[in-house]
């Protein structure tokens, strides 16, 4: 099975969850912005040494210089979160699951996980457009280079548990599980300073499974997160049989590189999964600003 791939068909609310065993076929590539000149040196230098700094703003530039330098037009400005915020988390009991946001707001939510991919352009492309994003990072991609993410999350880019290694949930003992999720909790406070609330599960496997959501429970994350969309090179893939994005829906994506793009770039695919829903009228929206911690 590969690392990155995902399922894709799951209702809300299923008791369980199918493991895919192949990536979904990606579309073919094409277009995409190109990086703007850069040294490409590792952003590193420029991450803050503890917890992430204060979030610059709730949505995306609307600054139209810097969305050309990577060929794109500003999204629909992001509109102020409701004071009421629709997700309301708890301390305790079981966790709940989710793959949107109710609202009546045209927004989207980005998630990238896993953290295998580490362009510097990509980190470039964010402080030009900060688009929020929420990050699912999973300790084997990541282990290689932990303060290459430090720069997104100074921009209010939340860091959330996507476990040590990577494995279906529900393939292994709950016990296991614990190892897993609790493992990338500890980790991920320590060199981000800040600890997990929310977790997704590796190929959404086991997401409504009362082992890993007990297993959830004991480690900290107080959420689990599926989603409604995929995003691959050039479109997305949906859920919906209609084929268009929802207010509040969830999109998926990864931190991927040529290898994995049919050699598109992080930032191509980026640009296009913007282009995606642009066209649909959507703006985009910071997650940790829908949901109540407790």
């Amino acid at each position: 099975m590969e690392r990155h791939s995902r399922t894709l068909g799951t209702a809300a609310g299923a008791l369980s969850l199918t493991v895919l065993a192949t990536l979904a076929t990606a579309c073919s590539s094409g277009g995409g912005a190109a990086h703007p000149a850069g040294d490409g040196a590792s952003p590193a230098a420029s991450a803050p040494s503890g917890a992430a700094s204060a979030s610059t703003g709730t949505g995306s530039s609307t600054d139209a210089a810097a969305w050309a330098r990577w060929g794109l037009t500003p999204l629909p400005p992001t509109p102020a979160p409701p004071a009421d915020r629709p997700i309301k988390l708890t301390r305790t009991g079981k966790v709940p699951v989710f793959r949107s946001v109710a609202t009546d707001q045209k927004v989207v939510f980005i998630t990238v996980d896993d953290g295998a991919e580490k362009d510097p352009a990509f980190v470039r492309m964010m402080q030009d457009l900060r688009v929020p994003i929420t990050m699912f990072l999973m300790n084997d991609t990541i282990k290689t280079n932990y303060d290459y993410f430090k720069p997104l999350q100074a921009l209010g880019d939340s860091i959330q548990n996507h476990t040590l290694h990577h494995p279906a949930m529900n393939t292994i003992s709950e016990a296991q599980q614990k190892t897993e999720v609790c493992g990338d909790q500890k980790i991920i406070t320590d060199h981000y300073g800040t600890a997990p609330y929310l977790f997704r599960p590796p190929y959404g496997a086991g997401a409504y499974s009362a082992s890993l959501n007990s297993a959830v429970q004991a480690c900290g994350p107080r959420a689990i997160v599926y989603w409604k969309e995929t995003m691959q090179i050039t479109g997305m893939q949906y859920q919906a049989g209609d084929k268009k994005l929802q207010d509040g829906d969830i999109i998926l994506a990864h931190f991927r590189g040529p290898s994995e793009l049919k050699g598109e770039t992080m930032t191509q695919m980026f640009a296009n999964l913007l282009k995606r829903i642009q066209e649909q009228g959507f703006a985009v929206a910071r997650l940790d600003d829908y949901i109540q911690q407790p």
